[in-house]
């Protein structure tokens, strides 16, 4: 690519793309990061310089960039079939796809329903929720009426994604307040008190929703151990359903497939997407019990029918491409064999104890928040104006790693197949970028 090819390409970058949480006002002042190929766990920009991905392309990628039996999964699909509808009919991939992930899933889930991205896997999962009680509340009366059953309980520094339903269930003032006029109401709980509220609310809940184990959005906030097998008694105790959001924790990120499995906790109702295809094309679903999708079995003339779905539900290239991530996942033993990867990343991380502006360092498995703080003492944080973790992020940058920052926290998580060599790598460049911008 020649210098007016790049220039031009850079021109049209700033001109006509709105980069998603991105102040615009600052990004049209830069010289734009434009990747042009992937490969491995490294990506190319149009320059020709070379990072490290530091951030799975925002915790889709799995195996690494153009993984040569994803790449041949998707190039065989293309001479079947690109898309067929899912409304009334099937395909293969979406088939044999569907028997994958019930077999890698928590015993009791049994069906699975396609979208399209993690926000509107949680979008269905709300609404699947919310009409199984109206259909199925009957049995729940007090003095003839039936409880309502319409809300949903969900936590503090909850992300879910950025579709209404999904920011009503949200808790980061940061992303959501702005939008407070157009959601619904939820009730918001602590670890703490989350027990004491289901209970007082339990004729009006009809779900509770978590990020299970770690809160990704909020900057890697780690839950008590055993909250989760507390949560699922509550739930059982009180009549209600338990939807875990596994959008960024699924596929391996927490060293389990799923990471409700670090605690042996099965929900009603759980959300995939992110690393479902390795990184490849949009795909998402939501599983399902058996006893949910019966609450909607019916007569046609009842239309108790779940009116929801997609235009590209179930696309066949998608399913290929998560088919052969699925695949390469037990070809390679990709969570055994990240076992010691993960000791070798919590070990290298010991260091950075000793910059003064690292506070705490949060992690489970392959998912790493270092938090940046103006005192030692971890209590004072960097003011918004200072742009911290943007700055660090922008020093990493320039030695060859792409990171993406959650605020004044640095968010590490990286590729499954990354070696420990590259490891190293990561962490020497995050090192030195937040010792030089500190």
């Amino acid at each position: 690519m020649n210098s007016d090819e790049i220039k031009h390409l850079e021109d049209i970058d700033r001109e006509t793309i709105w980069h998603p949480f991105t102040q615009m006002n600052d990004y049209e002042k830069e010289i734009p990061l434009i990747i042009e190929r992937g490969e491995g766990n490294w990506l190319f920009d149009i320059h020709g310089k070379k990072y490290l991905d530091g951030v799975s392309s925002l915790w889709v990628t799995v195996h690494g960039h153009r993984k040569k039996e994803i790449d041949e999964a998707v190039k065989a699909q293309i001479d079947k079939v690109a898309h067929s509808t899912l409304l009334g009919l099937s395909n293969v991939p979406a088939t044999l796809l569907a028997e994958k992930l019930i077999g890698i899933a928590p015993p009791n889930l049994k069906k699975v329903f396609y979208s399209d991205s993690g926000s509107t896997s949680v979008e269905i999962a709300l609404k699947m929720a919310f009409q199984y009680w109206q259909q199925n509340n009957s049995r729940f009366k007090v003095q003839g009426s039936k409880f309502k059953k319409t809300k949903f309980l969900t936590f503090q520094n909850a992300y879910h994604g950025d579709t209404i339903g999904s920011v009503s269930v949200g808790g980061i003032d940061l992303f959501h307040s702005v939008y407070k006029p157009l959601l619904f109401d939820s009730i918001k709980a602590t670890f703490d008190n989350a027990e004491e509220l289901i209970r007082q609310h339990r004729h009006d809940l009809a779900a509770v929703i978590i990020e299970p184990m770690i809160q990704g959005a909020a900057g890697l906030l780690l839950q008590p151990k055993g909250f989760l097998k507390k949560l699922r008694k509550a739930c059982d105790e009180n009549n209600l359903l338990l939807i875990f959001d596994e959008v960024a924790t699924g596929f391996g990120r927490t060293g389990k497939m799923f990471a409700c499995e670090h605690e042996g906790v099965r929900p009603d109702l759980m959300c995939i997407a992110k690393g479902i295809t390795g990184g490849y094309l949009p795909l998402a679903a939501t599983l399902a019990t058996q006893e949910v999708y019966d609450g909607f079995k019916a007569p046609y003339r009842d239309l108790k029918t779940f009116f929801h779905g997609h235009t590209y539900t179930g696309n066949p290239l998608a399913c290929s491409a998560a088919l052969a991530n699925l695949e390469i996942f037990e070809k390679e033993k990709t969570i055994e064999n990240l076992q010691p990867k993960i000791g070798y990343l919590a070990k290298g991380l010991r260091k950075f104890h000793d910059l003064p502006h690292v506070g705490e360092i949060r992690r489970l498995g392959f998912m790493v928040g270092i938090e940046l703080m103006k005192d030692r003492d971890g209590k004072i944080s960097y003011p918004w104006e200072d742009k911290m973790g943007i700055r660090v992020i922008l020093e990493a940058r320039k030695r060859g790693v792409i990171l993406r920052p959650l605020g004044n926290v640095i968010v590490l998580l990286p590729p499954l197949s990354l070696s420990l060599e590259e490891i190293d790598f990561l962490l020497g460049v995050t090192y030195e970028s937040i010792r030089i911008v500190t």
